[in-house]
């Protein structure tokens, strides 16, 4: 397994769709290990293939705590086939965005259907932080950021943040 470097907003290439992948096969499953390394060395609980540069609609997600046993996710072409229509206001981070978070609202359940490591189509009903979790892993395969669903005052804010902070700057608001 490998880390693989992680993309940082505003690189270009977080706001590209990705494309679907035809099998999980050999290298799509390595694609999901080492994103899962990737991510635990990051302290993340999810991480999307277009976060390390790969233009695909894989995901990984493990959201157990730090005293619970590892339960990695891993997911090839998601899709949300039913959503709540209740939705919640939950603050999130990205890796993609350097300590940055904002409170986003998302429906508090959603069912999706993947492809698993295995090549296997499944269906995972996913509420509380794991449902975020999937919609906010699923949204990167979109080429979107947590933050397009802040108003552009609060999204400009933190990307000018990241901007100062790539150049070395103090970040200034």
């Amino acid at each position: 397994m490998a880390i693989l470097p992680i993309l940082v907003a505003p690189d270009p290439r977080l706001k590209t769709p990705a494309k679907a992948v035809e099998n999980v096969d050999a290298e799509i499953r390595q694609l999901m290990d080492d994103m899962l390394e990737t991510m635990y060395q990051a302290n993340g609980i999810g991480l999307a293939a277009p976060q390390v540069g790969v233009s695909k609609r894989v995901i990984v997600i493990d959201v157990a705590r730090d005293d619970e046993e590892p339960n990695p996710l891993r997911m090839a072409n998601p899709e949300i086939v039913w959503a709540s229509e209740t939705e919640q206001l939950h603050e999130e981070g990205c890796l993609s965005l350097p300590e940055q978070f904002a409170e986003v609202m998302r429906p508090t359940a959603v069912r999706v259907r993947y492809l698993d490591h295995e090549n296997e189509i499944r269906e995972l009903d996913a509420d509380e932080m794991l449902g975020i979790c999937v919609q906010h892993e699923m949204d990167h395969l979109e080429g979107t950021l947590f933050v397009d669903h802040l108003s552009t005052l609060k999204r400009n804010m933190i990307l000018r943040k990241l901007q100062k902070a790539r150049r070395g700057q103090p970040a200034t608001v």
